[in-house]
């Protein structure tokens, strides 16, 4: 009993260790998951912890379980339509551009460190892939409001790319302890079956999910449980039938945030949390099974290949990818750079260990290393240079405080509530001038602990309360109206979109006789809007065109379509 009360006491102290620390990472840049792999090198058994722990057989459930849960908030988190701007490319990143990366490292791997070409690919297969939770991690922690075209290519990328990934390096693997009979062709199709599968499984699993989420009569506590062991399950069932449960429990988080209204915001708030828990205890795991004075003689080639991936592997894989998509320059080598590797590698470093080939150390110490340099290397740099190369744009406002209670049998509507800012566009215009388009009606205003009454009245003040019932299509109105967000000098409004904001429909002849600049003769009777989408099929906010000495910069879309441009003259 008292070794059960001890090890309870040490996993405590490790997960406070691990969540103090987060509030000191942001602020000298590190990234947290490179904090959460340290406190757990420190308390393995060369640590001051003293833990002895090297189970790969529960590290690999306890890996694969974290990981379906940080890939299943993903799926909650991405909207459908960034969905399907990112869609392609990074479908393609995820199977092209996991096996150039593979063959690159892999071959790099066989000259430089003296393998054999199997044992070469096997290393290429194990970092080939980007890692979700990585990802998800460095660009939220970040705070970092990406191109909807970047940003949604970099995370669907990492939440489809395990399959080839656990493909490539079962294969690797069965090939080295098995010779020539390890390899069979029959494989490759159950490669597309595990893809395809899962997908379908993912699907329409999610679909179900969100059904019972949205129709079934529930504690408001049990909303988030339902979605949870549901996603869940749908990984289970993938997994029995021998399908992507990774690629399954992603897609069933996308159809789940984007199907359910009801009761959404709060389902994402407590995944948020798990997801962390899950971040934490699979990195914390990691840390205690490495021996960090093993990974110490692995250093040097662990550093010397984690500065190929990183350089030339990654760049050549997603420049080969990306060359029927329209991707400028910047974002391609953003889009290079955040290629992040992260616990993915170190679980299927496990593979070799479990399979009893004999150098499996250094697979995994090689594996080990190459996530420390990534972490290091780029999950320090994201955001300067997100600003560097412009492909941040201005945020929405992080300080909505909004609390979501689920009204029963009404699913499109919200009590929703927040706190009143110095900088709340509210404040001025006061409860009377909320726009009836909103569809939302002020229920209370709670200041200084007390409600107020006539509320159409009284004059709003900082740090008022207040509280609606909405339409769940009119929170991001509410949030407009309500919130006020001062920006970075680049990424104000002005700064970033320019002085002027113009229609998409308005003719390039007219705007140059206006704001004096060239049209080109054959362009004169163009629209805005068509001088866009001659150079991008499927716009996004923030994207730019140059005519001359002046810059159209989409400025809104709706149902994918180009809504607002905003005009920047160069002087």
């Amino acid at each position: 009993m008292d070794v059960l009360n001890q090890l309870i006491l040490l996993g405590a102290v490790l997960f406070l260790i691990s969540i103090l620390a987060s509030a000191l990472s942001p602020r000298v840049g590190m990234p947290l998951l490179l904090v959460f792999l340290l406190v757990g090198m420190l308390g393995g058994e060369e640590g001051l912890g003293g833990i002895a722990y090297d189970d790969v057989q529960s590290a690999l459930f306890l890996g694969t379980l974290a990981l379906a849960v940080i890939l299943f908030d993903g799926g909650l988190r991405t909207d459908i339509h960034n969905f399907r701007v990112g869609l392609r490319p990074a479908l393609v990143l995820a199977s092209v551009g996991v096996v150039v990366t593979a063959g690159i490292c892999g071959v790099l791997a066989a000259w430089l460190l003296d393998l054999s070409w199997a044992e070469g690919l096997l290393v290429g297969a194990i970092v080939g892939s980007t890692d979700a939770a990585a990802v998800f991690s460095v660009l939220n922690m970040q705070g970092l409001a990406l191109k909807a075209r970047v940003g949604a290519t970099l995370e669907i990328e990492s939440g489809l790319n395990d399959p080839m990934a656990i493909f490539l390096t079962i294969s690797m693997v069965e090939f080295i302890r098995l010779g020539d009979g390890g390899f069979d062709w029959t494989m490759a199709l159950a490669f597309f079956w595990q893809m395809g599968v899962g997908a379908v499984i993912g699907v329409y699993g999610g679909r179900v999910l969100a059904w019972g989420v949205t129709k079934l009569e529930l504690s408001p506590g049990l909303y988030p449980l339902l979605a949870l062991f549901g996603g869940l399950s749908i990984f289970g069932v993938a997994a029995v039938l021998q399908s992507s449960g990774f690629l399954a429990v992603y897609m069933a988080g996308l159809m789940v945030g984007n199907r359910v209204s009801r009761g959404l915001y709060n389902i994402q708030r407590f995944h948020d949390g798990i997801a962390w828990l899950a971040q934490i205890s699979l990195f914390l795991m990691l840390g205690l099974l490495v021996s960090p004075s093993e990974l110490v003689s692995y250093a040097s080639s662990g550093f010397l290949m984690g500065l190929l991936l990183i350089l030339v592997a990654r760049p050549i894989a997603v420049g080969v990818s990306l060359i029927p998509f329209q991707f400028s320059w910047r974002e391609r080598l953003f889009i290079s750079w955040v290629g992040l590797r992260g616990a993915v590698p170190i679980v299927l470093a496990m593979f070799p260990w479990l399979a009893g080939l004999e150098h499996w150390p250094f697979f995994f110490n090689i594996a080990f290393f190459i996530v420390i340099v990534s972490l290091v290397l780029q999950g320090w740099t994201v955001a300067p240079l997100a600003r560097w190369l412009r492909v941040d744009v201005p945020t929405s406002s992080s300080r909505v405080q909004r609390v979501e209670l689920g009204v029963p049998g009404q699913a499109g509507y919200e009590f929703v509530g927040y706190k009143l800012l110095q900088d709340s566009p509210a404040i001025k215009s006061g409860l009377a001038s909320l726009p009836a388009h909103l569809n939302a009606r002020t229920m209370c205003v709670m200041r200084d602990g007390e409600p107020l009454r006539d509320l159409d009245q009284c004059q709003l003040e900082a740090g008022d309360h207040v509280y609606l019932l909405a339409a769940v299509d009119a929170l991001a109105g509410l949030d407009k109206w309500l919130v006020g967000e001062p920006e970075p000098d680049r990424l104000s409004a002005q700064a970033f979109f320019g002085e002027f904001v113009v229609s998409p429909r308005a003719k390039l002849m007219d705007l140059g006789m206006l704001y004096g600049f060239n049209v080109p003769e054959d362009m004169a009777s163009w629209s805005i809007g068509r001088y866009i989408y001659r150079r991008y099929k499927q716009p996004v906010v923030g994207d730019r065109v140059d005519l001359g000495n002046v810059e159209f910069i989409v400025l809104d879309m709706k149902d994918a379509k180009v809504t607002k441009v905003s005009l920047k003259l160069h002087r």
